[in-house]
């Protein structure tokens, strides 16, 4: 009977555990957080506010200068077109990241969506009408049976926001689960296809070199004039791999020229402050 009710109080541990990993992201109740003051003065020199997040694997350990911010539920934007291409790929909706976008002629907020784009380009260009397109092709029942199965924050979607829920709305997803999402897409713990990760392990890349291979995407909703930026990805080296989620707003005034930059800049500036690149 003992042996019984302390079977039944594991399981009951483990359960909660497990949604509280889930709601959170945080990998680990066990995982180390370590406060890192030098983000701070890195987010202060490019003139903007929130958070790094970085999560070193193999010591199981999370940095930021902000864990409550990390924490905090934020529009995706265009990060989310990590989950909407393997969505895409898995339904056939995309047959591959060679796929061609015809481009319908009519203006669109940037000149360089104005051509025809292969998916590959979609995503690096971040089409927001390719990705609109393939998100309706998907429609409402398969894109909320997959979020449901790939735990990508929490998205609300339904008939009236099929084309923008990730731009706009309630969606939100933290920074700790974005590098949860990023390190279950590493370590091939998704419920998809092979040749799914094979595409999108193609399409991700934004920098190889001798020392490293980063992939990841950025990320920019503006919501009532209010500008929020996303940079998730994560950096594989010999022998180790390291996931990244920044969350960041500008300061002061708004300036384009500054803003969009800063969202990678501040991440490379913080993998080097840790030595991880040079």
């Amino acid at each position: 009977m003992k042996l019984l009710l302390l079977a039944v109080s594991l399981f009951i541990f483990t359960c909660c555990v497990d949604k509280k990993q889930r709601q959170t992201g945080e990998k680990s109740l066990s995982s180390s957080q370590i406060q890192s003051p030098k983000f701070q003065s890195i987010l202060d020199s490019a003139d903007v506010k929130g958070a790094i997040l970085i999560y070193d694997l193999k010591k199981d350990s999370y940095y930021s200068n902000d864990f409550e911010w990390s924490r905090a539920g934020k529009l995706p934007a265009s990060t989310y077109k990590i989950p909407n291409s393997i969505i895409a790929l898995e339904t056939g909706v995309v047959e591959n990241d060679s796929t061609l976008f015809k481009w319908n002629g009519q203006e669109r907020a940037l000149k360089v969506w104005e051509q025809d784009l292969i998916f590959r380009d979609a995503f690096h260009f971040s089409c927001v009408p390719c990705y609109q397109d393939v998100a309706r092709k998907i429609g409402v029942k398969r894109m909320n049976a997959y979020l449901s199965k790939l735990s990508f924050g929490d998205m609300k979607v339904d008939s009236t926001n099929i084309d923008s829920f990730w731009l706009e709305g309630e969606s939100k997803i933290s920074q700790f689960q974005q590098v949860d999402f990023l390190r279950r897409f590493y370590e091939q713990q998704l419920p998809i296809a092979e040749r799914t990760y094979e595409i999108m392990n193609r399409m991700m890349v934004i920098d190889e070199n001798n020392e490293y291979t980063l992939r990841g995407k950025t990320g920019w909703s503006i919501r009532n004039d209010h500008n929020n930026g996303w940079f998730v990805g994560y950096l594989k080296k010999e022998n180790n791999t390291y996931f990244f989620a920044a969350n960041v707003e500008p300061k002061g005034a708004f300036s384009r020229a500054t803003f969009v930059p800063a969202r990678k800049q501040v991440v490379f500036k913080a993998l080097r402050q840790m030595k991880i690149i040079k």
